[in-house]
């Protein structure tokens, strides 16, 4: 028999549960703590949760660590390199921005 699981993405609990939090030291902290408390009540319903956060500072994860059952709190990192965009998707010339910015030439043809 299979199992269920939940995927609580950060974004999503930001814009609900968490939508009066910004992104300072504190706000974060709180914001993790609360995704932890989150993930300890799918766990106790038996449901495996799968929090897919960013949470830069190791103490905020090791406050979730604390609130759910020894075992249950498996930390994973992804790292990826930086990829720069091409240089012809920055080119923007001062026509352009002359053009898109007056009012007057709203109509008028950007440079080619």
């Amino acid at each position: 028999m299979g199992k269920l699981a939940y995927i609580l993405d950060g974004d999503n609990v930001r814009h609900g549960l968490n939508h009066n939090l910004g992104f300072k030291a504190e706000d974060r902290a709180e914001n993790i703590r609360r995704v932890g408390e989150v993930a300890k009540l799918f766990t106790d319903a038996g449901v495996i949760c799968i929090a897919s956060v960013i949470s830069p500072y190791r103490r905020d994860r090791d406050v979730c660590r604390a609130i759910l059952p020894d075992g249950y709190f498996i930390e994973g990192t992804l790292s990826f390199p930086y990829e720069s965009p091409q240089a012809i998707e920055l080119l923007i010339t001062m026509l352009d921005m002359f053009v898109c910015n007056n009012g007057d030439d709203r109509n008028q043809k950007l440079s080619d």
